[in-house]
């Protein structure tokens, strides 16, 4: 793969693959069909991870412990040609082991007797209509007959083999098994009721269910957004088994940055026909953002700088005076756009005249490479399956009625331009909508279809609001309050099946780019061979024995004959029973130290004992013992966790000492670093980013009621006037007044319950899964001698479900990080009175530990004499 996958992508593929398997075996052992569905949120790379399952799928992969299927073949179905070509274009940027040629699109001359294995097909509903060229058949007496004197070879379309004829002699293959996989897969699918009305659905059921003599395609996957018309349609296919579907959790997609954190909704007091005022609004947003992003590009030295795109949505059928004179209205706010920066991407494909201005027709995928376009008129042909991460500035004209448009375009929108969170400014991680045809209890029903989802949409993951501030750094919090807050440690979410030694190689990778440490790759595989080897030194004699098991096939102890002079190396290890055997063991050893590593240690061991330039045949066999013995050091029980330690103790002591380097670096440069950082297993440190600035709601919604939020003074950040508006539960209430009152408050922080950098965030472990907490409060304060010293106080609810495990990561935070504050506090209410809980204390993180539920329940320890009255 030419991309780092993020860990919940890396669990999916893994998922996936496990599946993939699971029917490959199904289908040649049983002939049983199979089929799942891989569901993620628009924006969470769901054709990266395809194209890492393809690769494994094709090629085998020892990181997910797959092995390859010679005779795969997949067919991608979307509903739509473009998606199709945009979808093959990304797997192509996305892996560099699928070449370009074993990507195929299935035009209208294809015309083969089976599918060709390692290639992937792409089709579409069209080519599968009942007058498409790809499935007509011909009847031989009527094709004489109408030839005349002509040739009977001479026929229409010179096709021996339907689509059809095709699909059936790959799945009768024995050789061969043929991969289905829907695209957007909520398209295009309905029940069995809908399928004789829906040509599209028709289509999609006869590739899953069979017809006529072709049987169904035996294995089938769904890949979409939100897959409950693909499951419920699956329900009434013919026979199949059903594999556990593969679901990305949305908070995981949240964190990894690839998609906005927010959406804001701008909507008149009052419904009315076009708004010139909310046209103006929305230019003035695109020109702020512009802004914005030009002085972001020149902050980071990047030569690239992202140019925002405005999209106005338009009905179905649209008066083009009125897109004229709100493109009228955009010009004249915005006087330094250029001419011809607007397009439209309507069904007509040629120039349309908009009032007095020609706007020429572009294709929906071109949209994100053609800087030029700078304001996209559309209806709701992109509302699904194109993605345009510039667009951050929408004003839709489409009616109340048409909120499932504007939902499905907002998806598409998401994505974040750089493909990561712009650390600290949440105006650069914003998409904005201006809906001036919308009153706003109807906007309501936007949010809500948002956030919920429905069965063509899935919910979106981030904060979306309505009624809005934007609050900026406090102008009255010194710059020691800041430096104290940076200091602060925040943690990362653990990754499951993560290696210290990829890890420590990815980081080598890294500061060997950037220059701080040339041949840090180099570097850090002789620590690990100077590792390797002290622990072979240490561990002689069971070493020994390990390799004799290795030498040992089916009772006999077997050497490579190396006397063949004609033979290679590879065609020994290949052909040679004995050589097979060990090779294997050595396989799997590879999955201990990395394939990377037990090779260039196999070459390091072979390098002490023989030279290839003096002796090549001596050097061959060095390199042969030198695989025995990394296969027998791999199946030593205590080396996995040795290796892992030395791994992760080097991957430390280099982010120690390089780490002002790294900080020096661009916020490019240092999410790859970030990235590095969160391959572990356990929870990492990382900074707390000073955050420019943020969006927060000003007024608070029960129902149909609408109240303003209070503002609080004395907040980190604060709008214009200097308040900070937030919805404080009582005890929330109880502890911010509280601590303004301690002696030397300073200022506070509401840590925001939304991923960030500039959100404090402690991992912890629930149902074998690690999840986040976000403690609600900081507070600072300045001692007598002028130190700024932090308070972090959590008003922690024991009537969750997730009460103790929270608890406990909180008080495993406080272990590790009591030194980089003067208290942390768990504060709760018992019969009616709050009570503390100090988690510095070593007696009160022993009681958390011992916390089981049952009768010994949080409640109960607050209640108890660990616990104190909160004053």
């Amino acid at each position: 793969m030419k991309f780092t996958l993020k860990d919940y992508q890396r669990d999916a593929v893994r998922d996936a693959l496990a599946n993939l398997g699971k029917a490959r075996r199904y289908w040649r052992s049983e002939r049983d069909k199979t089929h799942f569905s891989l569901t993620a949120v628009t924006g969470a790379g769901k054709t990266v991870m395809a194209a890492a399952a393809f690769e494994a799928l094709f090629h085998g992969d020892d990181d997910f412990g797959f092995e390859a299927d010679t005779g795969a073949v997949v067919i991608w179905f979307s509903d739509d040609p473009s998606l199709n070509e945009q979808t093959r274009f990304r797997l192509m940027e996305a892996s560099d082991r699928i070449n370009h040629t074993d990507m195929v699109v299935v035009e209208n001359t294809f015309n083969r007797p089976k599918f060709d294995a390692g290639k992937i097909y792409f089709l579409n509903t069209q080519k599968l209509g009942k007058n498409s060229l790809l499935v007509r058949g011909f009847d031989q007496d009527e094709l004489e007959a109408k030839a005349g004197s002509l040739l009977p070879e001479t026929r229409p379309d010179l096709r021996a083999y339907t689509i059809w004829d095709t699909i059936q002699n790959t799945i009768e293959d024995p050789d061969l098994t043929l991969y289905l996989v829907l695209d957007e897969a909520h398209r295009g699918m309905g029940n069995s009721t809908m399928a004789s009305q829906n040509a599209k659905s028709t289509i999609v059921l006869r590739l899953i269910n069979g017809t006529g003599g072709v049987p169904g395609i035996p294995v089938v996957l769904g890949i979409s957004a939100t897959a409950d018309r693909f499951n419920q349609a699956m329900e009434g296919a013919t026979k199949r088994v059903k594999l556990d579907n593969v679901t990305v959790d949305p908070t995981k997609v949240q964190e990894s940055g690839l998609i906005k954190d927010t959406i804001l909704l701008d909507i008149p007091e009052e419904a009315g026909e076009f708004d010139t005022v909310l046209i103006r609004r929305a230019t003035d947003k695109l020109k702020e953002s512009t802004q914005a992003w030009n002085e972001y590009a020149k902050q980071q030295d990047e030569s690239h700088t992202v140019l925002p795109l405005m999209v106005l949505q338009v009905p179905n059928t649209p008066d083009p005076n009125e897109i004229g004179r709100a493109l009228d209205t955009i010009y004249a706010r915005y006087p330094e756009l250029p001419p011809g920066s607007v397009a439209h991407v309507f069904g007509q494909h040629t120039t349309l005249r908009f009032g007095n201005r020609d706007v020429p027709h572009i294709e929906p995928q071109r949209v994100q490479e053609s800087d030029w376009v700078r304001v996209l008129v559309a209806k709701d042909a992109i509302s699904t399956g194109w993605d345009c991460p510039r667009a951050e500035v929408m004003v839709s004209f489409r009616a109340a009625s048409d909120r499932t448009h504007i939902t499905q375009l907002l998806g598409r929108m998401v994505r974040s331009p750089l493909a990561r969170r712009i650390p600290g400014n949440e105006r650069l991680n914003t998409v904005e909508c201006l809906l001036p045809k919308f009153d706003r209890k109807t906007a309501i029903s936007v949010v809500d279809a948002l956030i919920s989802g429905d069965d063509t949409q899935a919910a979106t993951p981030g904060r979306i609001l309505i009624d809005y501030v934007e609050v900026k750094p406090n102008p009255a919090a010194p710059v020691s309050v800041w430096q104290a807050f940076e200091a602060l440690p925040s943690q990362t979410r653990p990754q499951r099946g993560a290696k210290p030694a990829k890890r420590l190689t990815a980081l080598a990778h890294e500061l060997a780019s950037d220059g701080i440490l040339p041949n840090a790759g180099k570097l850090a595989h002789a620590a690990l061979h100077e590792a390797l080897d002290r622990f072979q030194r240490d561990n002689r004699e069971t070493i020994a024995a390990r390799r004799e098991t290795v030498l040992t096939v089916d009772g006999r102890t077997v050497r490579a004959d190396l006397q063949g002079k004609a033979k290679s190396f590879n065609q020994l290890w290949e052909e040679d029973a004995d050589a097979a055997a060990i090779a294997d063991v050595y396989r799997r050893a590879t999955h201990v130290f990395t394939p990377d590593i037990a090779r260039t240690y196999v070459d390091h061991l072979a390098y002490k004992v023989a030279n290839p330039d003096r002796d090549a045949e001596e050097f061959l066999e060095a390199i042969v013992e030198a695989r025995v013995t990394v296969a027998g050091l791999g199946l030593v029980t205590e080396v996995q966790a040795y290796f892992d330690g030395e791994a992760d103790r080097l991957a430390k002591t280099w982010m120690a000492q390089y780490g002002a380097h790294i900080k020096a670096l661009n916020d490019d440069r240092k999410e790859s670093y970030r990235q590095v950082i969160e391959m572990s297993s356990d929870p990492q440190d990382v900074e707390l980013i000073k955050p420019e600035t943020r969006f927060e709601p000003t007024k608070a919604r029960d129902g149909h009621t609408v109240t303003d939020l209070p503002t609080w003074q004395n907040h980190l950040l604060c709008d214009k006037d200097g308040g900070y508006p937030a919805e404080l539960n009582a005890w929330e209430t109880k502890v911010v007044e509280t601590e303004s009152g301690r002696r030397g408050f300073g200022f506070w922080y509401r840590n925001p319950q939304q991923p960030g950098q500039s959100s404090l965030g402690v991992a912890y472990l629930s149902d074998g899964q690690y999840r986040m907490v976000r403690p609600d409060f900081i507070f600072f304060a300045t001692l007598d001698d002028g130190t700024v010293v932090a308070d972090l106080v959590d008003p922690h609810g024991t009537q969750f479900s997730d009460a103790i495990p929270k608890l406990r990561g909180l008080a495993q935070y406080a272990q590790t990080h009591a030194t980089a504050y003067r208290r942390i506090e768990a504060v709760a209410e018992v019969k009616g009175k709050l009570r503390v809980l100090d988690l510095t204390r070593d007696d009160v993180r022993a009681a958390i530990d011992t916390l089981q539920g049952g009768d010994v329940t949080a409640q109960s320890l607050f209640a108890g004499i660990l616990a104190s009255d909160y004053l």
